[in-house]
């Protein structure tokens, strides 16, 4: 018997349950989004070599807290108000990362000069680095490949944050398949007090 055209289901019935259905079946959709594939919880990062907003050249050693580093992959914080967003959401909350011995550090294509801007704009006192050639989004696998080499916003990575211990080893990764979304602080926080 098929259940949605059942004699007792109303139209109101057969509605809810398509609803109930259809989300079922986003859930399943959103369970196979797979951010950063190559570079699961468990794995270590790729080396990190990038300037940031004072033009100095930075790697993981020198980044990582006594615990380890939230790093935050953006679009841009030039142009990008979902980025921007989660910027201001990030420093709102860096002084409570790094009490936990975790630094707090972003990345983006973004050159140094308009990454020197943002810094001074909101008084950031986090690195922001630079991704040189797009390196580091490629070395990790998120870069958006809906655009080409010239296109102005090519090199920007699908976003998302990696939590990484002080060896450079994935604790946990945090990203939304639309870029729209960003993931909620309070999970990222409540994964900071596993490290």
């Amino acid at each position: 018997m098929n259940m949605i055209s059942h004699p007792r289901i109303g139209k109101l019935g057969r509605l809810l349950l398509s609803v109930v259905l259809l989300g079922g079946l986003q859930v399943s959709c959103a369970q196979d989004f797979a951010w950063a594939p190559e570079f699961p919880v468990g794995a270590t990062i790729p080396a990190i070599s990038a300037q940031d907003q004072d033009g100095k050249v930075r790697t993981f050693d020198d980044l990582t807290g006594e615990k380890g580093m939230l790093l935050m992959l953006s679009r841009s914080f030039d142009w990008c108000p979902y980025c921007k967003a989660q910027l201001v959401q990030l420093t709102e909350i860096s002084d409570q990362i790094e009490a936990m011995g975790v630094n707090v550090v972003t990345l983006t294509y973004d050159s140094v000069t308009t990454l020197k801007t943002v810094q001074e704009d909101q008084g950031i006192e986090f690195p922001l680095l630079h991704d040189e050639n797009v390196s580091h989004v490629n070395a990790f696998g998120v870069r958006n490949l809906e655009y080409e080499p010239g296109h102005r916003v090519y090199g920007i990575p699908y976003p998302g944050i990696f939590l990484v211990d002080a060896k450079g080893v994935i604790r946990a990764k945090f990203a939304e398949r639309r870029y729209q979304a960003r993931p909620p602080f309070e999970d990222v926080l409540a994964a900071l007090a596993e490290l």
